[in-house]
């Protein structure tokens, strides 16, 4: 997906479409860190241990149903 940025009063927006926002989760409240590694823009959820927690619960529990099924695709 290619995007310009869109003037927003002295400063310039970026606009993150519905999908993308869905697929991660974020909201118009969600902060975000931008961060860059010098040629890329990075931007990412705050990660909050709330949300840290989900994540690990969510991973332990696919892990559990398909890690057997994982490590062979793996292969």
């Amino acid at each position: 997906m290619i995007k310009k940025l869109v003037a927003h009063g002295n400063s310039a927006a970026l606009i993150i479409d519905k999908p993308i926002l869905d697929i991660l989760s974020v909201d118009m409240k969600t902060p975000l860190e931008i961060t860059t590694d010098g040629k890329n823009l990075i931007v990412s959820p705050v990660k909050g241990t709330s949300r840290e927690k989900k994540f690990r619960a969510a991973l332990e529990k696919v892990n559990k149903v398909h890690g057997e099924t994982l490590k062979k695709l793996a292969k």
